[in-house]
């Protein structure tokens, strides 16, 4: 349990950092930098995020099951990472939990 804990721990703080940039450097950059060739290098951001993602769910679907979880406390758990902060503070509860 404790590799999966970790596993989720590493993917959790990376998916929450991905998070902020796609919400605070790629948006912005993407409506401000409209008509510029120069957001053409912003685009990484949200195709990395999104693999990213995809890991960070499968690595909290993996805690919820080795830990025998309801299927709402996953459910919530993956929705923790859509949100910039979300992800920072599941994670927190979950090593709290599982230490």
């Amino acid at each position: 349990m404790k590799s999966a804990v970790n596993r989720f721990r590493i993917m959790a703080i990376i998916c929450g950092v991905m998070s902020l940039l796609l919400w605070f450097i790629y948006m912005p950059g993407k409506y401000m930098l409209d008509g510029i060739d120069d957001h053409k290098y912003l685009i990484v951001i949200p195709i990395v995020h999104g693999y990213l993602y995809m890991v960070y769910l499968l690595t909290a679907l993996q805690v919820g099951v080795k830990g025998r979880w309801h299927l709402i406390k996953i459910l919530w758990v993956m929705l923790a990472g859509t949100l910039p902060v979300a992800s920072f503070i599941a994670e927190r509860r979950i090593v709290k939990q599982y230490p």
